[in-house]
C-alpha cells in the first residue's frame, strides 16, 4: 500500500529539461518584477510571451493574479508549469520601461542567463531622484492641487509644506519596508497634521484660511492612481484576476488615506469649502491654470521615477487636458462629461508622444489626469461623513466616485481609438 501523499510533497515532477526549467524560472521573475513596477495584467502577459519568444520556447500560457504568477512553458513537447509568488506592490516607471524595452524592443534570441543578468542590472539601478527633489516635488504637486480646487492662499503654502513632510516620511518608512496600508494611514494624518499646524501658526500672524482643501491636497500624492488605471484596463483585457486585485489593492489605499485625513479634519473641526469667484481676468486665470496644471503632472511623473524628459512631457499632456476639462466645466458641462473629456485628451497625446520618447503608454498617461480628481467634493465627503451627515456625504462620495471613474473611461477609450487590436476580441 502506497504511503499517503505529504502536503508539501511536489504535484508533479520538475522537467527532465533543464533549459526548460531554467527558462521558465527566469520568465516567472520578469513578470514578477513588472508586477511590482506597477504595469497592468494584460502587458504583462504579452511581455512574457514575447520573452518565451526569445529563448526558444515552443508555447507560455500565464495567468496573473498580482499576488502570483502562474506560468505553463512548452518546449519540445514537454510542459512544466511554475508559480511564483510576488513581493510588495509600488511603482517605477524607470524599471517598467527597462523591463518592456528588454521585452519587447529587443529582437535578438536570448538566454535565460542573459535575462537574469539583465534583470540583475534592472534592480540594482537607483532611483533617479533623491528624497528631497521628489518630497519638494511632491509638495509644489499638492499646491497646485489645492490652487486648482479654490483653496485660498493660507492653505496652499501649507499644503506644499505637508505634501512635501508627508512624501519624504512615506519615503523613509518605505526604507523600513513597513506595512503599505498602515504607512499611507500614517502619511495622511502626519501631512494632514503638519498641514493643519501650518495654518494655526498662519492664523496666529493674522493669514487665516477659510478653505480646508488645503488638507486634502496636502495627501494628493497617496492617491493610487496607477492601480486603479491598471485595474481597469486589465478588466477591458479580460484579465480578471489582475483587475479586481488591483482594484481591491488600490481601494484599500484610499480607505486608509481617508481613515487618517478623518482624524484631522474631525479634530481640527472644518467645515465645508465655500464656492469661491475668482477676480483676476480669464486670462491670468488661464495662465495659473496651465502652470499649476503642468507642475502638478511634473510632480507625479518624477513621484513614479521618471526622468526629467519624461516628466516635463508629462506635464505638457496634463496642462492640455486639464485646461480643457477646466475650461468645459466653466462653460457649463458637467464635471464628469468635462474630466472624460481632458483624460481622453491627455490618453490620446500620450499615444503619440509614447513613439517620441518610447515610453510605455501608462508611465505618460496615468500621472497626467491624476491632478483631476475632484478635491472639493472629496473634501465635502470627508467632512459630512465625520459629522454623521451619511446622506449628504454619499452624495459627494457619488460625485467623486462618478469623476473618478470617467478619469479612468478617458483613457480607456484613448486606448480604443489609438490602438486598433483594443477593438477585437482575440
Amino acid at each position: 500500500m502506497a504511503p499517503p501523499c505529504h502536503p508539501c510533497d511536489p504535484i508533479s515532477p520538475v522537467s527532465t529539461d533543464p533549459f526548460l526549467n531554467a527558462s521558465l524560472e527566469v520568465i516567472l521573475r520578469f513578470g514578477s518584477l513588472m508586477v511590482r513596477t506597477g504595469d497592468a495584467g494584460f502587458r504583462i502577459v504579452a511581455a512574457l510571451k514575447a520573452l518565451a519568444a526569445k529563448v526558444g520556447l515552443d508555447d507560455l500560457a500565464v495567468n496573473v493574479a498580482v499576488t502570483t504568477i502562474t506560468a505553463t512553458a512548452t518546449r519540445n513537447g514537454e510542459h512544466l508549469t511554475l508559480v511564483r509568488e510576488v513581493g510588495p506592490l509600488g511603482i517605477n516607471a524607470a524599471q517598467l520601461m527597462e523591463l518592456e524595452r528588454l521585452a519587447q524592443d529587443d529582437t535578438r534570441a536570448m538566454r535565460p542567463e542573459e535575462i537574469d543578468s539583465a534583470l540583475d542590472r534592472i534592480e540594482r539601478t537607483a532611483p533617479l531622484h533623491s528624497w528631497v527633489t521628489v518630497s519638494l516635488a511632491i509638495g509644489l504637486t499638492c499646491a497646485s492641487f489645492s490652487y486648482l480646487n479654490g483653496g485660498d492662499l493660507p492653505g496652499t503654502l501649507a499644503a506644499i509644506v505637508g505634501g512635501a513632510f508627508g512624501q519624504a516620511l512615506r519615503m523613509a518608512l518605505s526604507r523600513r519596508h513597513l506595512n503599505q496600508y498602515m504607512m499611507t494611514a500614517i502619511c495622511a494624518l502626519a501631512a494632514a497634521g503638519m498641514c493643519h499646524l501650518l495654518l494655526l501658526l498662519l492664523a496666529e500672524a493674522g493669514e487665516a484660511s477659510h478653505h480646508g482643501i488645503g488638507i486634502l491636497a496636502s495627501m494628493l500624492f497617496l492617491v493610487p492612481g496607477f492601480p486603479l488605471v491598471a485595474g481597469l484596463l486589465d478588466l477591458l483585457q479580460r484579465q480578471t484576476v489582475a483587475a479586481v486585485v488591483r482594484l481591491t489593492y488600490g481601494a484599500t489605499l484610499l480607505a486608509a488615506a481617508a481613515f487618517g485625513l478623518g482624524i484631522v479634519v474631525a479634530f481640527a473641526g472644518y467645515s465645508l469649502p465655500e464656492a469661491t469667484v475668482s477676480s483676476a481676468s480669464p486670462a491670468v486665470v488661464l495662465i495659473l491654470r496651465g502652470g499649476a496644471s503642468f507642475i502638478g503632472g511634473v510632480g507625479f511623473a518624477l513621484l513614479y521615477n521618471s526622468p526629467w524628459r519624461v516628466a516635463c512631457a508629462v506635464g505638457l499632456l496634463t496642462l492640455v487636458g486639464n485646461e480643457l476639462r477646466l475650461s468645459l466645466y466653466d462653460a457649463g458641462v458637467t464635471l464628469a462629461s468635462a474630466t472624460f473629456v481632458g483624460a481622453f485628451t491627455a490618453g490620446l497625446l500620450a499615444s503619440l508622444a509614447r513613439r517620441l520618447l518610447r515610453q510605455p503608454r501608462i508611465v505618460l498617461s496615468v500621472p497626467s489626469i491624476i491632478i483631476m480628481v475632484p478635491g472639493s467634493y472629496a473634501f465635502q465627503a470627508t467632512v459630512l461623513f465625520g459629522r454623521g451627515d451619511v446622506q449628504a456625504g454619499l452624495q459627494a462620495a457619488v460625485v467623486v466616485a462618478f469623476v473618478v471613474g470617467a478619469m479612468a473611461l478617458g483613457l480607456a477609450t484613448a486606448r480604443f481609438v489609438g490602438e486598433r487590436q483594443w477593438l477585437f476580441e482575440t
